[in-house]
């Protein structure tokens, strides 16, 4: 997550709600791809779990990392409380930012290509590496910490996570493991218009448990076999059902922007944040802040950051803000996180492609459709949707996602087009195994019942 926003204007109708969302419209030609991921850091030593501040025989911690990473990139402090908890780079140009376990997140700029994101990509994880070499840090990408208790694991200074902590146990059981214990890779992508907005929001609900078995890469908790294949997204089953999920009602005729602003005004709220003060309102209404009627703070008004702020605490499979976020998909290596952005790319921003994905998904009822999403952590590619075989489905779909990456044409320096950040997933499709599975299969068999060795497997390389 970035930076809270700051925008003091007030809000007066729910129509201003909505212009704020359809304000993200854009024609074809200004469409672009922000892929966010996180990842674990660790100490390479005996694969400890990086605080905040170092320990004690430790010569950094995380915000070590950011403060080489500032002085590296020149690149803003985001503070809470006096701590740095993110770095923003200029203007539209990406951030750093921490999840609640110290999770390390780089939310990329906005670009117009998937070679783009790759130069950004293999740029960050360089900068990353030589930053964090000297103190002997390393980084993860998988999507459930493999080896840590919650007790070990480390807990950020953000004031907004601590009231989401608090808040976490009351609905649902799994919220904290979701905020300290998993990582994630998501793309955020453009609409030109309403129904272009409701068409894409549509298919990419339908198809995201596709993504999360394509990208399934947590099998393990605490040293051992978890058994599922997104443990992630397992998580995400029991963890605050009011804001999270499939969104059912977007498939309802009369979806719209209006239709999303009202679920979301019915969403608990977390935090209002004054000044440099964030408001403990959980379980508060956003339709009583904006009367004036919230009993946490009587008489404060929302604002349009309110607002804002609001909708990036809401975590449904798909989300809708300015852009549409992609969320189904577990953390992993290099060339895992640049097929996210690629898999969703070719589907969305290629008519043709989107079109077509529709055809396949229009049919599904809302109960297969969450009967997908129910199945999948476990199942991955083995799961069925109105009787076919999930993996079936996969190559299909990669075939529509591919063919729209080729006609888009967007061609680096060698000539090569987007196609080839597919071939990771690919070559799960085709074999019907995931990395899970993978993985699995190692920690069984070579690695000897250990998970330790995911950490050489799945660690990002050293600069």
């Amino acid at each position: 997550m970035a930076r809270d926003v700051s925008d003091s204007t007030p809000l007066g109708s729910k129509a201003e709600l909505i212009e704020w969302i359809s304000a993200g419209e854009k024609p074809a030609s200004a469409f672009r791809i922000g892929t966010e991921h996180e990842k674990f850091p660790f100490h390479r030593d005996d694969l400890s779990p990086v605080p905040y501040a170092p320990g004690p025989g430790r010569s950094g911690g995380i915000r070590d990392l950011l403060a080489g990473m500032q002085d590296r990139l020149g690149w803003e402090p985001i503070l809470d409380d006096g701590h740095v908890i993110g770095l923003a780079g200029p203007e539209g140009g990406g951030a750093i930012s921490l999840e609640p376990g110290g999770q390390f997140e780089l939310s990329g700029a906005p670009v117009e290509t998937i070679h783009e994101t790759e130069a950004e990509l293999l740029g960050h994880l360089a900068d990353l590496g030589a930053v964090a070499a000297p103190h002997g840090i390393g980084f993860l990408g998988i999507g459930h910490s493999p080896l840590w208790t919650r007790e070990q694991t480390p807990v950020m200074p953000k004031r907004r996570y601590a009231i989401m902590a608090n808040y976490m146990p009351k609905v649902g059981t799994r919220g904290l493991d979701m905020m300290f214990r998993t990582s994630t890779v998501q793309v955020n992508l453009d609409f030109a218009t309403e129904a272009d907005m409701v068409r894409k929001l549509r298919v990419s609900l339908a198809l995201q448990p596709l993504a999360t078995a394509l990208f399934a890469a947590s099998p393990f908790t605490e040293g051992r076999l978890n058994g599922f294949q997104s443990m992630r997204s397992e998580i995400w089953r029991d963890t605050d059902a009011a804001r999270s999920g499939m969104l059912a009602f977007a498939f309802d005729p009369a979806m719209s922007y209006e239709a999303y602003v009202d679920w979301a005004l019915d969403v608990p709220m977390y935090f209002v944040k004054r000044d440099d003060t964030y408001h403990d309102v959980t379980g508060g209404s956003f339709r009583d802040l904006m009367a004036g009627r919230l009993a946490q703070l009587p008489g404060e008004r929302a604002t349009m950051s309110d607002w804002a702020n609001h909708l990036s605490t809401l975590f449904p499979e798909v989300r809708l803000k300015r852009f549409l976020e992609m969320r189904g998909a577990d953390a992993g290596p290099t060339d895992m996180l640049l097929a996210l952005p690629a898999f969703w790319v070719g589907l969305l921003y290629d008519q043709t492609a989107l079109d077509a994905a529709w055809e396949i998904v229009k049919g599904w009822s809302a109960e297969a459709r969450q009967g997908l999403r129910d199945t999948v952590p476990k199942a991955g590619l083995n799961a069925r949707i109105e009787g076919r075989p999930l993996r079936e489905l996969a190559r299909e779909v990669l075939a529509l996602s591919r063919d729209g990456l080729a006609r888009r044409a967007r061609r680096d320096g060698e000539g090569r087009d987007e196609t080839r950040f597919l071939e990771p997933i690919q070559a799960i499709a085709d074999s019907g195994r995931t990395l899970a599975e993978r993985l699995a299969v190692r920690q069984q068999g070579a690695w000897g019942g250990k998970v330790e060795p995911v950490f050489a497997e799945l660690a990002f390389a050293a600069h």
